[in-house]
Parts: structure tokens; C-alpha cells; sequence
């Protein structure tokens, strides 16, 4: 935004350029599944690079409209996207005011498992639920009080991980990861007591699968009912080093929705496992980093920001979780290119920013670097868990689980990426790699040899 602004409304896109954007970036993101992923699309989406398609058309229309968000023409609601770095940056950093979080469609999906989440709240309930997040999370500090025990949990569930490919022939895919993974979530956030709860997962599976729909699917009431009671359970016994239990020592109030925020540390968890699964991958393409990652791992005195950390870092920037970041504005605003309509929603598209080769050295390779400066990305808007004000509270936790379990599974075997040529750490990464068709091979490690990837 910008005082000496226009007063005139931004750029319209064309009807053609809009119907390019909705087909090339609105509608690949929706199909794969925005808040549960479908395997067979996001498959489709690898094959025929749509993401790359996406990310091309959008720098298109930068290089022909310039800085400022672009309108479309969308019936029925205002809305633009979001081209230049500093806007992109200005509108996170403005949020909940002028750039509210709760953007209509959002709301509707989340609304089908938790619609009293801080995410989808505004004005002073917003900021209570934000603030309990906070606390429960402890999202300003990089290590939280539980650490030591939810790195027990992951070293524990990565023991019976690698047994367990041993028994499937040596070879550790998606469904047997994601076992492990959900029972390192349930552990985290429920309680050790949660360990085999899979109906809790289930049913939080299906009401996440009605909400890729949003206002188009009907509320599943009985279920969602059902899944608040299993929550109030777990919620009743906060069983020790559980952020359950965390959650339960802050005699939170009836306004600030305590269980309804539970949803999304599990919600957000599942794309957390994929970007491990991905950093698996890249860690096996790339060997030398491995190696040198491990060797820190193992060290006494690891860095804030180790190199495993920097690789899943890494596979989030090359591969978002959350492609599609969404902001409404509250009011009208002012930009140097014109105005911005109230209720317009922002549309900012991730891949765009995180592979934008005209301005990010190497944006298609492997470069976990970046993130081990002290300035990190600097000011361009890498934004692995979103920015500003509506960071995710919950990603220093996420960072130190999928870190420390990429450090145990390769404490205890050497992993090879079947078929090894899939990922090639000396061309550039594919706009888009599938968690769901990743196959690893486990190889024994000899006594005293050196782990690598």
C-alpha cells in the first residue's frame, strides 16, 4: 500500500487472463484437495507439471501489469492477486487489519470441523483464540517446553518404523509412513493414550473430505458432534506431555473455543508428514548435504537452525503445503495502482514466489543455504508457514518433529529413492513431487559406518 496511491480502481485482468488463472492456478490447487489432499489428482497434477503452468502464468502478467494486486473477473465476489514481492509481503504483514485471515471460502471449509478456530475468527474473539494458540504452542519460542519429550515419541515411533519395513521387503512407502506419522501426531497432541486411536483420525479424515467442498457439501453434524466428544475425552484426561495437557492448564475461556483450535494441530500436521516425506527425498538425491546434516544431527551442540531443519524448510519451499494463501480485506485500500474493493479476497499463490527464477538464484534446485543465514530469505516472501501477524503458531513444532524424524530414520538405515533417477539433485527439481507415489529402499548399516542418506 502506498499514500501517494491512485484513486482510480486497480488493473482488471481480462476475461481471457482471468479464465487462464482459474484454470492454471485456481483450479489444479482445488482439485488436488485444499484441505485433504486426492492422491490419484495430485498424481495427475506431478505428471503434467500443472504447477509449473501456474507459476508461468502468473509471470506473465507481472511482466505485463507490473507491481499492485490484479483484479479478475469473477462473478459474484471481488477478488485479486497478489504479483510483487512487497505487496505479498505488505498484505501478511497487515493482517488481521487491513487483510483479515477469515476469507469467506476459507471459512466455509473450515467450518465443517472447526468453526470456531482463531483462523477463521475476527475482532476480539479472534484475538483470544490467536493468543490461547500462542501460549498452548508457545509460538515465540524456537524450542518448546515439551521438546525432549516429543523427541522421545518420534525416536520411539521411528524404531518400530524402520522393524516394520522390514518386514514389507525393505521398502518404506507413503501408507507405511504415514501409520507411524499419525500415531507421532496423536502422541503430541492427544496423549500416549491416543497412540491406536485411528477412529479420532478417521473421523477428522472425513469431515476434512467434506470441506474440499466448502459450501458446496452439507455440514456432517452427527459427525462433527461425534468427533468434539472424542476431543472432550482426551481433553478431560490431559494425559501428561501432551499439548492436550498444555491446553487444559490454561483454564481457558468459553469464548476463546478451547477444543475447537485441537483440530487444526492435527489438521496441520498431515501436510507436515509430506514435507518430511519430500525431505527424505531430496536428502537422498543429495548425499553429500546428507551426510554433513547427519553429522551435525549427532553433534552435541546442534545450531537453532540445522541442516536437517533446513531441508524441510527446503521442501516446503519447493513444494508448498499451502499453495493458496488467502486474505480478505476489511476495508478499501489504498495502492500506488489504484484502490482496492472491501471484501475483495487476496489470493496470494505460493509456488509463484518460491520458484520465481527472475529474482531467486538456483529457485529450481535444492539450496537449503538460504535458510541457514541469520537473515534466512531475507525479504523475498518465502513463506513455508505462511507470514506476519497470522504465522503459523505451530511451526517451530512441526520443524524440531519432522527434523528429529528425519534424523532417526537415518540413525537406522541408509535409505535409497526407488527408482533412484525419480529425484536428481543435478537438474532442476519437478514443480511438483507426490508424497503419495514416493517408495524408499532400506539398506542396513554396518556397525560403526558413517549414515547417509
Amino acid at each position: 500500500m502506498d499514500r501517494r496511491s491512485n484513486p482510480a480502481p486497480l488493473p482488471t485482468a481480462t476475461l481471457s487472463e482471468t479464465i487462464a488463472i482459474v484454470c492454471r492456478v485456481i483450479a489444479p490447487n482445488v482439485a488436488k484437495g485444499v484441505i485433504r489432499r486426492r492422491p490419484k489428482i495430485v498424481g495427475v497434477v506431478e505428471r503434467f507439471a500443472l504447477d509449473a503452468q501456474g507459476v508461468q502464468q502468473l509471470q506473465a502478467l507481472s511482466k505485463k501489469y507490473g507491481r499492485g494486486p490484479l483484479m479478475l473477473k469473477v462473478p459474484g465476489k471481488p477478488m485479486a492477486v497478489v504479483l510483487d514481492p512487497a505487496d505479498a509481503n505488505d498484505v501478511l504483514e497487515h493482517t488481521p487489519e487491513p487483510f483479515a485471515t477469515n476469507e469467506r471460502l476459507k471459512r466455509s471449509a473450515l467450518g465443517h470441523f472447526e468453526p470456531e478456530m482463531a483462523l477463521v475468527s475476527s475482532g476480539e474473539a479472534r484475538e483470544k483464540r490467536r493468543a490461547l494458540n500462542e501460549r498452548v504452542l508457545q509460538s515465540s519460542c524456537p524450542r518448546h517446553t515439551l521438546a525432549e519429550a516429543f523427541t522421545r515419541i518420534v525416536e520411539e515411533e521411528a524404531e518400530q518404523l524402520v522393524t516394520r519395513v522390514g518386514t514389507r521387503f525393505d521398502e518404506l512407502d507413503w501408507a507405511t509412513f504415514h501409520v507411524t506419522w499419525e500415531r507421532i501426531v496423536r502422541r503430541i497432541v492427544l496423549g500416549d493414550i491416543a497412540r491406536y486411536d485411528r477412529t479420532l483420525t478417521k473421523e477428522l479424515a472425513a469431515l476434512r473430505k467434506a470441506a474440499n467442498w466448502g459450501f458446496m457439501h452439507p455440514k456432517r453434524k452427527r459427525l462433527q458432534q461425534r468427533f468434539e466428544r472424542h476431543l472432550a475425552f482426551y481433553y478431560q484426561r490431559a494425559e501428561p506431555n501432551s499439548l492436550m495437557a498444555m491446553l487444559s492448564a490454561q483454564g481457558a475461556e468459553n469464548e476463546q473455543a478451547p477444543l475447537q483450535q485441537v483440530p487444526q494441530w492435527l489438521f496441520a500436521f498431515e501436510p507436515a508428514g509430506m514435507a518430511a516425506f519430500r525431505a527424505l527425498a531430496l536428502l537422498c538425491a543429495h548425499p553429500e548435504f546428507a551426510a554433513r546434516a547427519m553429522a551435525e544431527a549427532d553433534g552435541t551442540s546442534p545450531p537453532a537452525v540445522d541442516r536437517l531443519t533446513a531441508s524441510v524448510l527446503e521442501s516446503l519451499r519447493l513444494w508448498p503445503t499451502t499453495p493458496l494463501i488467502l486474505r480478505q480485506s476489511t476495508r478499501l485500500t489504498q495502492w500506488k495502482q489504484g484502490t482496492l474493493p472491501a471484501h475483495t479476497s487476496l489470493l496470494i499463490h505460493t509456488p509463484y514466489f518460491h520458484r520465481d527464477e527472475r529474482y531467486l538464484h538456483a529457485a529450481h534446485q535444492f539450496t537449503p543455504e538460504m535458510w541457514l543465514t541469520p537473515d534466512g530469505p531475507g525479504q523475498w516472501p518465502l513463506v513455508p508457514f505462511s507470514g506476519g501477524p497470522g504465522i503459523c503458531p505451530g511451526r517451530h513444532i512441526v520443524l524440531l518433529v519432522t527434523s528429529r524424524l528425519l534424523a532417526a530414520l537415518q540413525r537406522r538405515a541408509r535409505w535409497t529413492l526407488q527408482p533412484p533417477e525419480k529425484l536428481n539433485g543435478q537438474v532442476p527439481m519437478p514443480s511438483l513431487l507426490s508424497p503419495f507415489h514416493l517408495r524408499f529402499r532400506r539398506e542396513h548399516l554396518q556397525p560403526n559406518s558413517a549414515t547417509t542418506a
